[in-house]
């Protein structure tokens, strides 16, 4: 088990390096100046020449890889002074030729518009984002579980044909149409009747009480993003108790004449689960991804707000820290359900 995850944690960071040279690379050869974005069009020579030096834009392009692959590692190799310190928090394990070879959290830089670090922006509104994606992955669950249990124990029925029909509709629809779309009905045409609002973020400014919490703005976000996984986890469940319903164990228990609720929820629901679960765990990833549209229509303060504003101003490490976030959330995700799989199923570790 032990040279399974270490495999697995290598194939994370060989897949984590990709990333880091695609994203670096992409930005780079995009045909514009981040120094002439933050100092205007009228900025002098002078000017654009000082804010390439302060980020490093006047060395080629191999060396400002070097360098942002030494400040993301966790070991990387740096001055031995007050400034580089201060600036990467690190904690020195050796020193050679007037550098250090320290231990420290991966630096994403600074903005090149706030000239604020990148983490500490990134921290201020991924738990917003957390916060929409975990609710809803818990509405598209509970959601799609009772209608694929209620669509598959009344097969063919009207209440079946419904649930596949809104499976299919909401699987076809892309997010920024289902976004604009429920955004405008819920919260425009019966704004007065729903009291919900098209946009809107997790917390809002009072004047006299400052910054508040406003559920409320949570809703209709939430509810288009969990519009998809929705749709699969009510094709995956309904598919699962098809199966498990027409097992022999099911129908004994019929024969001992138990009650359909305990048949249901007690015996095939309880292993129908599986694929359901598995589900959930990559689309989790997903959803933080996914959230980038989400934000974007309804105002949202989180990551992907963020990511969207940064790219219109051409804030390139604020975008390259939020894709390699994400990027490091599928990977962790995906190592985690590939170690729970070999957990449950031994022979996974031979593959």
């Amino acid at each position: 088990m032990i040279n399974y995850t270490l495999r697995k944690i290598g194939y994370g960071l060989a897949v984590m390096l990709g990333v880091v040279g695609v994203v670096f690379f992409l930005f780079n050869i995009l045909p514009v100046d981040p120094a002439r974005m933050t100092q205007g069009q009228r900025a002098d020579v002078q000017s654009l020449q000082a804010v390439r030096k302060e980020f490093g834009l006047d060395k080629s392009i191999p060396v400002q890889f070097a360098y942002y692959l030494n400040d993301l590692s966790p070991i990387g190799i740096h001055a031995d002074n007050a400034e580089e310190k201060d600036r990467y928090h690190y904690v020195r394990l050796f020193t050679f030729n007037h550098n250090v070879v320290a231990l420290k959290w991966p630096y994403l830089r600074r903005s090149y518009q706030t000239r604020k670090d990148v983490a500490a922006t990134l921290l201020d509104v991924i738990p917003n984002t957390l916060i929409l994606a975990a609710t809803a992955m818990i509405f598209a669950t509970f959601i799609g579980i009772f209608l694929g249990v209620v669509s598959a124990v009344n097969k063919n029925s009207w209440i079946d044909k419904l649930s596949v029909g809104f499976s299919i509709i909401g699987i076809s629809a892309p997010s920024f149409f289902a976004g604009i779309l429920i955004a405008w009905v819920f919260g425009f045409v019966l704004s007065k009747y729903t009291g919900l609002n098209m946009s809107g973020s997790l917390y809002s400014y009072d004047p006299f009480r400052g910054e508040v919490l406003t559920l409320r703005n949570l809703i209709l976000p939430m509810i288009t993003l969990g519009l998809r996984p929705l749709a699969v986890i009510v094709q995956l469940t309904r598919s699962a108790m098809l199966d498990v319903l027409d097992q022999n164990y099911i129908r004994t228990a019929k024969a001992k004449g138990l009650d359909n609720r305990t048949i249901i929820y007690k015996h095939a629901l309880k292993n129908a689960l599986n694929p359901v679960v598995t589900a959930i765990a990559s689309w989790f990833a997903s959803l933080l991804a996914g959230s980038f549209f989400v934000e974007y229509i309804f105002g949202y303060n989180g990551l992907g707000k963020a990511t969207v504003n940064a790219l219109e101003m051409s804030d390139f490490p604020v975008v390259m820290g939020s894709i390699l976030f994400i990027a490091f959330i599928f990977v962790v995700i995906n190592i985690l359900v590939d170690l729970l799989y070999a957990w449950i199923d031994p022979r996974v570790k031979l593959i």
